[in-house]
């Protein structure tokens, strides 16, 4: 089981209240939300190997050269707030690091990986893997990985991690028209605005779909913008030789990579805690009480 784990403690720091705190009075509900995720996922999957996925960097230089629109609306909102705009207090940053230091106490594998994303830990993982996978994420952008040849599925929370979208090739083709191999070329083409991800004007996510079908992938598509006789329509065909520059780079911005020079650590579901006096230190320090207690029930059973 392979966590997106900047994903899950996201969605912990927004669906539990922030008057969770630590004795000292600051916000730790994502901490406790994300060991609340891990205690359910494990109870519920009983994986054998876990590992928590870091973004070492979560915009990495070599996608910016290629794409320099890659996530650069994040970075404005990053920036601080103008004289006229009032500052909202950052109460999530200052979890991550007890975050870290919690999963290393515990024992859980945590891999972050300088100048690649968590989605490429993720994928490099995968690619490794030699039995069943679980990728847990609610980033759409790992649909990519989906293999039910391989056992590969996205588990995509719905509602907390105790209601999830079971992704399979099935569910891809149903919803999109694609199976996992076809998605980053559905994705790059229709573009992304979250990821500032262009696309190919005109062509949404149906029209995407739709050429595939036909012509099988991104190279088969541009083989057709090439060829007069292939039935594109005129705007269509306009549009994929315009879009050409972009469309020569997008491919190695969205799909995920699978080389990633990975730590040699141990991703064995731990039993009992690597470090139990650091860990009381920490439970002591940012009163993580029931959510820790019962996750340490789950491991040990």
């Amino acid at each position: 089981m392979l966590l997106d784990t900047a994903s899950l403690y996201f969605r912990a720091y927004f669906g539990v209240p922030e008057s969770v705190k630590a004795p000292d009075g600051t916000p730790v509900n994502a901490v406790r939300g994300l060991l609340e995720f891990i205690d359910r996922l494990v109870r519920d999957h009983r994986p054998e190997h876990l590992v928590a996925c870091m973004d070492a960097d979560w915009r990495p230089k070599w996608r910016v050269d290629l794409i320099p629109s890659y996530k650069a609306h994040r970075v404005a909102e990053e920036r601080p707030a103008g004289p006229d705009q009032e500052e909202v207090p950052d109460t999530l940053s200052p979890q991550v690091p007890v975050i870290e230091a919690v999963l290393d106490a515990l024992g859980i594998a945590r891999v972050g990986v300088a100048e690649y994303e968590a989605d490429d830990v993720i994928g490099t993982f995968t690619a490794r893997a030699t039995g069943p996978v679980d990728i847990v994420t609610g980033d759409r952008d790992l649909y990519q990985l989906v293999d039910d040849a391989r056992g590969v599925r996205v588990l995509y929370p719905l509602k907390g991690v105790g209601t999830l979208q079971v992704t399979d090739e099935a569910w891809l083709r149903e919803k999109y028209g694609v199976d996992g191999s076809g998605y980053a070329d559905l994705a790059l083409l229709r573009g992304d605005p979250s990821d500032g991800l262009p696309g190919v004007a005109g062509i949404g996510e149906k029209t995407a779909a739709k050429l595939l079908a036909e012509f099988g992938d991104l190279a088969g598509i541009q083989a057709a913008a090439d060829d007069p006789g292939a039935r594109l329509t005129p705007t269509q065909r306009k549009r994929l030789t315009e879009a050409r520059p972009y469309l020569a780079v997008a491919p190695k911005v969205v799909r995920v990579a699978t080389d990633v020079p990975l730590p040699d650590v141990d991703t064995a579901l731990p039993r009992t805690p690597r470090d139990p006096a650091s860990l009381d230190t920490l439970a002591d320090r940012w009163g993580l009480g029931g959510s820790l207690q019962r996750l340490l029930g789950t491991l040990g059973a």
